[in-house]
């Protein structure tokens, strides 16, 4: 059987398909007599949308993933899926007037109105290329741009069997799905590449799909059977590696090879070892399998170098949710000594040692992202992350040290957290404005389906209603609505506006001055020498020589209470708790120290030639050389 699989707006464009790389792969080696190739239509939107209006980069990451939470991306296919170009103009704009910026609006509408025809060219491509079934992959906003071509294929050519699977198709959603859009023969739930070679098979020998895990299907008198989803995830041995045949070739013929490097994706686990133990309250990323799995440390570097090899790329993006803690010891230390200047981003604990970050720097994971969410302890305790907020600004200290760019988000409105949790560490970013800031202003949590706020109401959140973006983009029963929904609208819990206001305004002014920002510390033995250059403070350099002093900020290396150092610092250095307190009350005022819940964590990396690494203040000091660069005629 011919099978293609079709990568549909807005999926990243400098990224390949991790799942339809996977999913090509298992058609060409485990089923008999069929091949899979993939048209990666997201590119095909990128050249024709160019042809005839101003499209950038960053319009295109917008609709991907800057809108995600406003439904930006998915409302603009709606027009398609429903075959209007009106499709709930009027209501949308009214909804969004005041979170969609007027020329972003103009652009949005503008979209909404082509998108039928995009959507009737590539369905005319997939039909040119004749398959026997065209699978769409269906995460994030990609959902209303795969139905929509699988509703125009249908309407072209009866015979193409369809199907969709991906994160938008887990659990009720893909029942929902093939409920009520008929044109989908068949959704796939759960892990791809188990069902999707077997549905395959089924269909070229005419076989019964009712043993097929996770398969929504369609009996005699078209009825919608949903077949129970397997309750084992697949061993890490059975997950293969993608094929990523034709991607970068396509992408460099296209208009998107101005915009982007493009860069590989691997995959060496998958579930979360955390969430296993504690889910975190407001994450539904894992979907229906939270079985953490690792693949052998031998078979995740060969792949790693084998892709690298192959394709010539050395930007990789790690798609595992959280790192293996025993690839630091073994697939880590090869890649070092690989020879391969790789650079990699991954997602980590933020309660890793520096000795385990420098092993992420020089294995080139210089991106992580190590969901730190909060600097305060209680609230990240309502969340269940395992960490303090000390730990988590050691951990900006720490990368900061070894070179490490983090990626982080600060969330907010949880049920139970209040002002305090707040004002207490707004009066301290002043003093971080030298580690890596957030990526943007606080975020309010969303409450997502297979989180545990989704599933126990008990933790807060009873009314859930699909967020308004699926209001405005399907025509749909209510509880149909909240069968497909992922992410829900629920009354906001915890902390006031007036209260977030207080926290974006640190977090702007933390961005504006990072890049011109520097704390560090040599430690000299018989002194620590601070140096600072941050905007809140009056000292460039302070000289710590007291005995008590340099054993207390050598201390202070971990997050610890004031009796907690006491008592450590008795036997060679003794003081009492309110001396200390004094020292620890003094240093917070110069910005020496962070203090969470009780606990005190100094925050100035070693000066060391690492500190240069710092992605923005690269840019910063390229751009200021550029203005002061001559000009020649």
């Amino acid at each position: 059987m011919r099978v293609l699989l079709v990568n549909m707006p807005w999926a990243p464009i400098d990224l390949p398909s991790l799942a339809l790389g996977i999913l090509k792969r298992s058609v060409d080696e485990r089923v008999p007599n069929s091949t899979a190739d993939v048209l990666h239509a997201n590119i095909e939107y990128v050249d024709w949308i160019t042809r005839n209006t101003e499209f950038t980069l960053e319009d295109y990451s917008y609709y991907a993933l800057g809108s995600y939470f406003l439904g930006c991306g998915d409302w603009v296919f709606s027009s398609a899926l429903y075959d209007d170009p009106e499709w709930r103009v009027a209501e949308f704009t009214a909804a969004m007037a005041n979170r969609v910026p007027g020329a972003r609006m103009e652009m949005t509408q503008a979209l909404h109105v082509t998108a039928p025809d995009f959507v009737r060219h590539i369905a005319e491509r997939i039909v040119e290329l004749a398959p026997d079934v065209v699978g769409f992959t269906s995460t994030f906003q990609q959902n209303t741009a795969a139905l929509a071509a699988a509703a125009y294929v249908k309407r072209l050519a009866p015979h193409i069997v369809t199907a969709m699977g991906g994160a938008n198709c887990d659990g009720k959603q893909g029942e929902a799905v093939h409920r009520n859009f008929p044109f989908v023969d068949h959704v796939l739930r759960g892990e791809g590449e188990v069902s999707f070679p077997e549905l395959i098979r089924a269909l070229d020998a005419d076989e019964p799909l009712s043993e097929i895990p996770g398969l929504c299907w369609r009996d005699t008198d078209g009825t919608s059977v949903a077949n129970a989803m397997s309750t084992k995830p697949l061993p890490p041995a059975a997950i293969l590696p993608p094929d990523y045949s034709g991607y970068f070739e396509r992408l460099a013929s296209s208009h998107a090879r101005n915009w982007v490097e493009p860069k590989l994706v691997v995959e060496g686990a998958r579930g979360c070892w955390w969430g296993e133990k504690h889910h975190c309250t407001f994450c539904g990323l894992n979907g229906s399998f939270m079985e953490f799995r690792s693949k052998s440390p031998d078979v995740f570097y060969d792949e790693i170098m084998d892709l690298a090899r192959r394709h010539r790329v050395l930007d990789m993006y790690v798609v595992d949710n959280i790192l293996d803690m025993g690839y630091v010891k073994s697939v880590l230390p090869r890649i070092i000594d690989s020879g391969y200047d790789l650079r990699m981003h991954i997602e980590i604990k933020s309660n890793m040692r520096r000795g385990q970050l420098q092993t992420l720097a020089d294995a080139g994971l210089i991106f992580v992202q190590p969901g730190i969410e909060s600097l305060n302890s209680r609230v990240l305790t309502l969340m269940d992350k395992g960490v303090t907020g000390g730990q988590n600004v050691r951990m900006l200290r720490d990368a900061a040290t070894v070179g490490l760019s983090v990626a982080w988000n600060y969330l907010h409105g949880f049920p139970g957290e209040d002002a305090e949790d707040y004002d207490d560490v707004v009066d301290q970013l002043a003093a971080l404005e030298h580690l890596n800031p957030p990526v943007g202003p606080s975020s309010r949590i969303a409450i997502e389906r297979f989180s545990p706020y989704f599933d126990n109401p008990e933790l807060g959140f009873s009314e859930l209603r699909p967020a308004e973006p699926y209001r405005l983009t399907y025509d749909l029963p209510d509880e149909e609505m909240f069968d497909l929904a992922y992410v829900f609208d629920v009354p906001p819990r915890g902390i006031g506006e007036d209260v977030v206001e207080r926290l974006d305004a640190g977090i702007a002014r933390w961005k504006r001055n990072y890049a011109g920002s520097r704390l560090t510390h040599c430690d000299l033995e018989d002194r620590i020498v601070l140096v600072s250059r941050r905007r809140a403070f009056d000292w460039t350099r302070l000289e710590l020589t007291a005995p008590r002093e340099l054993a207390l900020f050598r201390l202070l290396d971990q997050p610890h209470t004031v009796k907690a150092a006491a008592r450590k610092l008795d036997a060679d250095h003794p003081v009492g708790e309110a001396d200390l307190l004094r020292v620890l009350k003094r240093w917070r005022e110069l910005g020496v120290v962070f203090e969470d819940s009780g606990q005190f964590v100094q925050i100035a990396p070693p000066a060391l030639n690492e500190e240069f690494l710092r992605i923005d203040h690269m840019r910063h000091t390229a751009a200021r050389e550029a203005e002061l660069a001559p000009t020649t005629a």
